[in-house]
């Protein structure tokens, strides 16, 4: 949801195919886009394609976000720059992610046969090499390649594209499944309706576009829309869609006592699929006639035999490594850490010290970050996702499994209902839930895990947003 804008490249045809032959200068110029979550305005897009004396290419998105998140006004640049050879080679990519945290940026080059990707974080800039994408200008125009060559239902193409954030190499298919006469200006013109599946995240788009390959709509998830629309219109733009109150999933039934209860018996409704299916100690989701049946129960650590740090438990060692967002190798984390800790090795009490801590030190405030471990730790402030990155980083920095999980809550109140959150799981000689934004060592059984691990796996509840309809069983 961050990230909603990505760009999605062209693989089918072979890669020694000239740019040249796409029709590159009918698509010059910029074009201005209305963003809207659950129907609701919250952002603007302007995206260009521009080429210099010398032929090089350059393919820009930026997207600005404005939302209201509990009354708290937010603001997010989302920006994307792709830079192509005369030849249609990829040269280079810059994106960067601007919230009220400052500035994440992501800058790739190629070198040889190889791609070499900067990644700042938190004040700290990381390089590596990589494996030389695919990538070349037709992927980027891919709506003008697949619109373009006599277009027609049924035609389709896969795509490939590297994308910085998530550090890999991305794949899609894009069809056309309709096409219609729609006038334009005053012209009449053949718009194509084009489905596309992300095939690693498991998200369709669903698309308008012209028959010069300009998009004049996406719908990403079902519930992203960016729309074709005059400057003026497409930046008109307040802070009415609290995105946290409109995705929530409201209830007719309050829940009684619910940070206290042993069990709770639920019917979810909604595009649930395989890969949103867990079942662990505290919960189970099965399905159940239209949807599935959701049931928790409080856990008990009575009689496991405790871990020790550092774990190396061949089933959870990975989950102690640093990642992108999560820098535990970080000599301030690691300092952080080992204070709180102390000489205590017992996992369970590790991971107690650790949740009490953030609980304590992270001031709670609603906010649309691209968060990092790091950075919280700098800057201790934010929502459940700041509260749960670092967590995980102090839990990994002294050898304590851990790993991101996102879901649904129950909040009390006047629009009781089950609110999208994250929380994190950790192994402590089994994998248990903790929230440290609640101070729950052990999570309450009105979370409803729905996504499990980094980014990218969180990617694949783009579909959910504001689609889950909750019902409290008899």
């Amino acid at each position: 949801m961050k990230k909603a804008l990505i760009m999605i490249t062209v693989s089918l045809f072979p890669r020694l195919l000239a740019a040249q032959e796409l029709n590159v200068d009918s698509l010059i110029g910029e074009n201005w886009y209305g963003l809207y979550i659950q129907g609701h305005k919250s952002g603007y897009s302007v995206n260009s394609v521009a080429k210099d004396a010398q032929g090089v290419v350059t393919v820009t998105e930026d997207a600005h976000i404005r939302v209201s998140m509990v009354s708290a006004k937010q603001d997010m640049r989302i920006y994307s720059k792709r830079t192509y050879a005369p030849d249609g080679a990829l040269v280079s990519i810059e994106s960067a992610v601007d919230d009220p945290s400052g500035k994440s940026k992501f800058f790739a080059r190629m070198d040889g046969d190889a791609l070499v990707l900067e990644t700042t974080l938190g004040g700290e800039t990381k390089s590596e090499r990589r494996a030389k994408p695919k990538e070349t200008l037709r992927d980027a125009l891919k709506q003008a390649d697949l619109t373009g060559r006599g277009g027609k239902v049924g035609n389709s193409l896969s795509y490939s594209w590297f994308e910085p954030v998530y550090k890999m190499e991305l794949s899609a298919k894009s069809s056309i499944i309709a096409e219609e006469e729609r006038v334009l200006e005053g012209v009449s013109t053949k718009v194509f309706k084009i489905k596309t599946v992300i095939e690693q995240l498991g998200v369709e788009t669903s698309s308008f576009v012209a028959q010069d390959g300009t998009t004049l709509e996406d719908v990403i998830g079902g519930n992203i829309t960016m729309r074709l629309e005059p400057k003026d219109l497409a930046k008109d733009v307040n802070y009415s869609n609290d995105v946290i109150v409109s995705n929530a999933a409201k209830v007719l039934t309050p829940i009684a006592n619910p940070r206290d209860r042993t069990t709770l018996h639920l019917l979810l409704h909604g595009p649930l699929t395989s890969e949103h299916v867990y079942n662990d100690d505290r919960q189970s989701l099965t399905p159940a006639g239209d949807g599935f049946d959701f049931k928790a129960s409080r856990v008990s650590l009575k009689g496991i035999t405790v871990a020790h740090i550092p774990v190396t438990a061949p089933e959870a060692v990975e989950w102690t490594k640093p990642t992108t967002f999560v820098q535990s190798d970080s000599p301030k984390l690691v300092s952080k850490a080992r204070e709180i800790v102390g000489a205590e090795t017992d996992a369970v009490k590790v991971s107690d010290r650790l949740c009490a801590w953030v609980y304590q030190n992270v001031h709670t405030e609603y906010s649309a970050r691209l968060s990092n471990a790091l950075e919280v730790l700098e800057n201790p402030k934010g929502d459940c996702t700041e509260h749960s990155i670092l967590f995980i980083g102090l839990a990994r920095a002294v050898g304590l499994p851990a790993r991101e999980v996102a879901g649904m809550i129950y909040v009390d109140g006047p629009d009781a209902g089950f609110y999208f959150h994250q929380w994190a799981t950790v192994w402590v000689g089994k994998w248990i839930d903790v929230d440290p934004t609640f101070n729950q060592p052990l999570a309450d059984v009105t979370h409803i895990k729905l996504g499990e691990g980094d980014l990218f796996k969180q990617a694949k509840l783009i579909p959910l947003i504001g689609q889950i309809k909750v019902e409290v069983a008899k």
